[in-house]
């Protein structure tokens, strides 16, 4: 007797088969992601019989295409977050901010620091800088360190999820095809809320349960430098890679000139350049609604091409020749920024590689009947692929990728409307934001510089993400009743 698997099945069970395989050679070979989901992609195109010369031309194809604007949106990102860096913009907030925040207000002012820093500077990047600074804030005051520096990582981790031009959003905006300048706006709305449950307030809670001492630094340590938590002496510097100091005594905030004796860039300069790639873009989300002649310019303005050529071209001069970079200063920073992009744009487009091979089989019409019988929204898919993936591998950005691959094709056979699409990308962004644990870089990134246990990182670190991603779903589905 035979037995044949109608086709729709074998390839959803394919498909399962081929993340549990990604999830594998992840986890347990520890193979590069970008490696890996080109692999898979391969394996699951034999796997549901296409051609394999065939494949192998769609594979390169869809991996140009898709990073056509992608890539250059990144790379042009990452030069401008490396600026921003490289000048101290981080510290200025942070320093402004614990100067005009009284100690009731100043967890607001670290959470709104956070989600400003976050959408431009990666979050193991602002975790090294800003954190060691509220040692001397901890310190004075006698609180907790999670008092403050809950709220900084919740506006930290919710920017870096949810708002582009940071990486994940802005991969998982490419993959779905979706209005950027509409994934701001929903960006803006849904993370709101959940930076302020998961910072303030649940770092007020949290704070009150677990006492976490600032650790000492020394100049031993160097920038950015740890010593044992606990110890009782008085930090004396906290800063980053590019070598800032600042000492926090007495009350007052004392900024120590970079390395070269040039102060750190005013407050106005860098939220200027925090916000000009925002606005430019949601111009040109305008500019689309807007139509005609006026219409076209600004959608021209506010492309993310463009919206981030500007952004770069500023930092280089504000942040560069401004404060006497020379040009060998600024090609080397340059430089050294494309490294991470890189990898970043790799992954993204082999992301990009596994949706289309996806959409290729016909997997988006299947799941889209399916989904339909059982009235499960497309928000919903996606949050609920990008969770298991980032419970199960660690990485943010892979499940963003992986829950943007399989939702594309399932937007595209339901006709999503583009608001619904970029509601989506938030919904995938909160499932790619929560359950940091173990398996995860930024789970022992925040052990180490906040200097606690596995557990009580757990119990702090783990549910300030988990918060994020909660909070921020439900104002998801909150949007989706009015959104169609």
């Amino acid at each position: 007797m035979n037995f044949t698997i109608p086709h729709e099945a074998w390839v959803i069970t394919a498909a399962v088969l081929a993340v549990a395989l990604l999830l594998v050679l992840i986890i347990r070979f520890k193979w590069q992601e970008f490696v890996a989901l080109i692999f898979v992609s391969i394996v699951f195109g034999i796997g549901i019989g296409s051609n394999p010369n065939e494949m192998l031309e769609f594979i390169v194809e869809e991996m140009g295409s898709s990073l056509g604007q992608l890539s250059l949106v990144i790379g042009l990102g990452a030069i401008f977050g490396m600026m921003l860096q490289r000048a101290g913009a981080a510290e200025r907030i942070a320093i402004t901010l614990v100067e005009k925040f009284s100690d009731k207000t100043v967890a607001l002012g670290l959470s709104a620091a956070g989600f400003l820093v976050g959408t431009s500077v990666y979050i193991d990047v602002a975790i090294v800088i800003l954190v060691p600074m509220l040692y001397g804030v901890a310190q004075r005051t006698g609180k907790s360190l999670l008092h403050y520096g809950i709220p900084l990582c919740a506006g930290l981790s919710t920017a870096y999820t949810f708002m582009p031009p940071a990486p994940g959003p802005l991969a998982t905006a490419g993959i779905m095809n979706a209005d950027v300048g509409l994934v701001i706006l929903f960006g803006v709305i849904c993370g709101f809320p959940a930076v302020i449950v998961a910072g303030p307030i649940f770092g007020k809670f949290i704070s009150r349960r677990i006492f976490v001492a600032p650790p000492v630094a020394t100049d031993a340590d160097g920038p950015g430098g740890q010593g044992s938590a606990g110890t009782g002496s008085s930090p004396s510097r906290g800063g980053g890679a590019s070598g800032h100091g600042v000492a926090l005594q007495e009350g007052q905030v004392q900024v120590a000139v970079d390395d070269r004796g040039v102060p750190l860039p005013s407050l106005a300069s860098v939220l200027g350049a925090l916000l000009l790639p925002l606005i430019l873009i949601v111009v040109g989300t305008v500019g689309r609604l807007m139509g005609g002649p006026a219409g076209e310019v600004f959608q021209f303005i506010g492309n993310p091409v463009i919206a981030m050529l500007v952004t770069c071209l500023f930092s280089l001069y504000f942040f560069g020749t401004r404060r006497k970079l020379s040009k060998e200063d600024l090609q080397m920073v340059a430089t050294a920024a494309l490294g991470p992009a890189g990898m970043i744009i790799l992954v993204t487009g082999a992301g990009s590689v596994f949706g289309g091979v996806l959409v290729e089989s016909g997997l988006g019409d299947t799941l889209s009947e399916g989904m339909q019988n059982a009235s499960i929204p497309l928000v919903v898919f996606g949050f609920i692929v990008a969770s298991v993936m980032r419970i199960s591998q660690g990485s943010g950005l892979v499940a963003m990728v992986t829950g943007a691959s399989f939702s594309a094709p399932l937007a595209e056979s339901m006709g999503a409307s583009p608001a619904v699409v970029a509601l989506t990308c938030i919904a995938i962004a909160c499932g790619g934001a929560g359950y940091s644990h173990v398996n995860d870089s930024g789970f022992w990134m925040a052990n180490r510089y906040f200097g606690m246990s596995v557990a009580d990182t757990l119990k702090s670190w783990t549910i300030m993400k988990t918060l994020v991603a909660l909070t921020g779903f439900v104002m998801v589905l909150i949007l989706s009743i009015f959104i169609h």
